[in-house]
C-alpha cells in the first residue's frame, strides 16, 4: 500500500470540521497535516442546547471556507488526496446532508474516491490516529448522544456487548447543567462545579448498576435530579449547584465504571489475544474523574487503558480523515449515491436482533 492522504469533514452536530491526515505506509504513525474545527456554541447558548436548524445553516455558511484553509495550511491542491471522507450519519440530518454533499462534490469534481464515514467509526478508531494499538480492543463509547460499549475488530467490524436504552451520559450532563442554570456545553460545566462539590450530599440512582449485561440507563438519573432542583422551589444556590453536580457525576461514573467492568470480563471471555486494551472515546471521555475511575479498574482486570487527547475525543474530522484511510487500505469505497444516515448503529447485526429492554417502535436512541 503506498501513501495515503485523505481530507475528512465533519458536520454530524455543532462543530464544522475539515482535517487532512496522511500515512505514509503500512504500520506508520499517521500525519495529521491539517486539523481545523469551527465551534457554533455561541450560536446555541442562548438555547441551552443545539438546534438543528441552525446548526445546519452554520455548516453551510463556513465549511466550503473552511476545507479550502485545511488544504491551504496542508500545502495540497485537490490533486494531492487519495479521497474524500465525509460523515453520512448518525448525527442532525441538516447538518450530516451539508458535509456529505460537500464532499460528494469534491470527489465527484476532482475524481477522487468517496468514503461515507459512520460518525461513530470515527471515534471508535480516533484512538489508532495517536496511539499504537492493535485489533482487537474493548471500546466505551461515551458522548452527547451515545453510550455503548463494543468489541472493535477492524473497520466494520464490530461486536456490541451494551448500549444506552434511553438516554446517553452526554445527554444526561447536558440536561442537568441546564437544570442548574450552569450554561451550555453542559459536560465541562457539570465537571467544573463537581470539583467544588459534594459527591455524597444527594444520593441519586445508579440505574442497572447491579444487573446482568452491559447496558445502560440515565433516564431515571434524570429526572431524580429534575425532581431534586424542582423541591427546593427556587433556583440552587451555588453551593447547591455543586453538591447537585457531583452527587451527579458521581452517579454516572459509578454506572459507567460498573457496566465497564462487566463488558471487559465478557471480552476476556472471548480470547482478546495477549494485550487487552480499553479505549474510551467521545466527548465524555475528556471528563478527567471519569478517566481516573476507568483507568483504576482497567488496570484491576489487566487491561490497558487509552484514552485519545481531549481534542479528538470531541467531534472532530481528524478521525474522519483516519476512519477514511483506515477503510481505503481496505479497499472500502462508496458510491456517489451513499445516503445520508440520521441513525447508524455500528453494529447492525446485533442492533437488528433488539435490544434485552424495548422502549418504543424506534428502539434505542444508539
Amino acid at each position: 500500500m503506498g501513501a495515503l492522504t485523505v481530507l475528512g469533514i465533519e458536520t454530524s452536530c455543532d462543530e464544522t470540521a475539515a482535517a487532512i491526515v496522511r500515512l505514509d505506509r503500512l504500520g506508520a504513525r499517521p500525519a495529521i497535516l491539517a486539523d481545523l474545527v469551527r465551534s457554533q456554541i455561541d450560536y446555541h447558548k442562548p438555547y441551552g442546547g443545539v438546534v438543528p436548524e441552525i446548526a445546519a445553516r452554520a455548516h453551510v455558511e463556513v465549511l466550503d471556507r473552511l476545507v479550502a484553509a485545511a488544504m491551504e495550511t496542508a500545502g495540497l491542491g485537490f490533486d494531492g488526496l487519495s479521497a474524500v471522507a465525509a460523515t453520512a450519519g448518525p448525527g442532525l440530518i441538516g447538518g450530516v446532508l451539508v458535509g456529505l454533499m460537500t464532499a460528494k462534490a469534491i470527489a465527484a469534481v476532482h475524481d477522487q474516491p468517496l468514503i461515507a464515514v459512520n460518525h461513530l467509526e470515527g471515534h471508535a478508531l480516533s484512538a489508532r490516529l495517536t496511539e499504537a494499538i492493535d485489533f482487537p480492543y474493548l471500546l466505551l463509547l461515551v458522548s452527547g448522544g451515545h453510550c455503548q460499549l463494543l468489541r472493535v475488530d477492524g473497520p466494520g467490524a464490530y461486536r456490541r456487548y451494551g448500549t444506552t436504552i434511553d438516554d446517553a451520559a452526554g445527554e444526561a450532563f447536558d440536561k442537568t447543567a441546564k437544570l442548574l442554570g450552569l450554561g451550555f456545553p453542559g459536560g465541562p460545566a457539570i465537571e467544573r462545579a463537581a470539583a467544588r462539590g459534594n459527591t455524597r450530599a444527594y444520593d441519586f440512582p445508579r440505574p442497572l448498576l447491579h444487573r446482568a449485561g452491559a447496558d445502560f440507563s440515565f433516564a431515571g438519573l434524570k429526572t431524580a435530579v429534575a425532581q431534586t432542583v424542582r423541591s427546593l422551589g427556587r433556583a440552587p444556590s451555588p453551593g447547591e449547584q455543586a453538591d447537585i453536580a457531583a452527587s451527579f457525576q458521581a452517579a454516572v461514573i459509578d454506572v459507567l465504571t460498573a457496566r465497564t467492568k462487566a463488558a471487559m470480563r465478557m471480552f476476556l471471555d472471548e480470547g482478546p489475544g495477549a494485550v487487552p486494551a480499553l479505549v474510551v472515546a467521545g466527548g465524555v471521555a475528556a471528563n478527567t474523574a471519569l478517566r481516573g475511575r476507568l483507568n483504576t479498574e482497567a488496570s484491576a482486570q489487566g487491561f490497558r487503558f487509552v484514552v485519545p487527547p481531549a481534542r479528538y475525543c470531541t467531534d472532530n474530522a481528524a478521525m474522519i480523515a483516519w476512519a477514511g484511510i483506515e477503510r481505503l487500505g481496505r479497499g472500502l469505497t462508496d458510491s456517489l449515491d451513499a445516503p445520508a444516515r440520521p441513525r447508524w448503529p455500528l453494529d447492525e447485526i446485533r442492533a437488528g436482533q433488539g435490544l434485552p429492554h424495548q422502549m418504543g417502535a424506534k428502539g434505542p436512541k444508539a
